[in-house]
């Protein structure tokens, strides 16, 4: 690890311009959620709980698209599939429920947005697209394709990162559609999301030998690094020698098996805690029918004890 930070300069590791950007991001947050919440109708206070969930989905973007994991990610596969299940796992679920509902409804005054969110409303769609967007990125030719081309990969991280939170929106709606899924729908549809992926990690996991070339090949490599230089730095090729980076620890195909496990670990806990949460709101709000339905009976019950009295 010493090797990186020496390196690499703070510049690239560090992402500077990651950072100002998420910085306006959280200011707008605080000040929509603050000063200029009289301007948004029906608009209420919103929690603190809302502010760090939204925060923590911003330090998680941050993670995903800069920093050092993101430099990291470009040496070690293992490094890559971790800021990828931060960014698409971790993050929309935290955005969506530090994103007051009050917000997403006046968006939904406007025209375009409002087209947005009847696609929104269709659970399939957000299911399917983001496992098919996920598993095409990893398809070798494609993986390689996208790493060596800064703009397309921009381009479709962030297209991925819209696919999640359309996924996440059924998960978490912050508005009334008219497909919103019941609690027992919302656990088959995450459990419908761990099957869907699968494929990809299954992929990624029993590969009998290195997958990408961006790992293992030092000209592809190097166009894949480059984007993560400052504009006319020296490539470093001293950490990349005889197709095995010199600062891992492991064997690109070992470390391409440990990046799906990963993945897959971390999307089977993060997918498994919503449907655990989904469920304990299920069983409280079928105990809370049964006490209501049970008050009720013992009401009937006392009035026609009353009235049989009374005769």
């Amino acid at each position: 690890m010493e090797q990186f930070f020496s390196t690499f300069s703070a510049r690239t590791i560090w992402t500077p311009e990651l950072i100002v950007v998420l910085a306006i991001i959280s200011f707008l947050y605080f000040m929509i959620t603050g000063p200029w919440r009289h301007k948004f109708p029906g608009s209420e206070p919103v929690k603190v709980s809302r502010k760090i969930y939204f925060h923590l989905g911003l330090i998680c973007i941050y993670f995903g698209f800069g920093g050092p994991l993101y430099v990291l990610g470009h040496l070690m596969l293992s490094m890559h599939m971790l800021s990828m299940a931060i960014i698409y796992f971790m993050a929309p679920p935290l955005l969506l429920l530090g994103t007051p509902s009050w917000f997403f409804r006046w968006l939904g005054e406007f025209k375009v947005i409002r087209g947005i969110f009847v696609v929104l409303g269709i659970p399939i769609i957000g299911l399917v697209l983001f496992n098919a967007m996920i598993s095409f990125y990893h398809l070798p030719q494609m993986f390689d394709r996208f790493l060596t081309n800064e703009g397309w990969h921009n381009a479709y991280q962030l297209a991925m990162l819209g696919a999640a939170l359309m996924m996440w929106w059924h998960v978490i709606p912050r508005m009334k559609t008219k497909r919103e899924l019941s609690d027992l729908k919302k656990m088959g549809y995450m459990f419908a999301g761990t099957v869907l992926i699968t494929p990809a990690c299954v992929l990624i996991i029993f590969a009998g030998e290195p997958l990408y070339e961006t790992y293992t090949n030092p000209a592809v490599w190097a166009a894949a690094i480059s984007y993560c230089l400052p504009a006319g730095a020296d490539i470093p090729y001293e950490i990349f020698t005889t197709g095995e980076q010199t600062i891992a620890l492991l064997t690109p195909l070992q470390d391409q098996q440990l990046g799906g496990v990963m993945m897959k670990v971390i999307q089977e806990l993060i997918y498994s805690a919503a449907i655990g949460y989904i469920f304990a709101l299920w069983m409280r709000s079928d105990k809370a029918s049964t006490d209501k339905l049970d008050v009720e009976l013992k009401e009937y019950e006392m009035v026609n004890r009353k009235s049989m009295t009374e005769a």
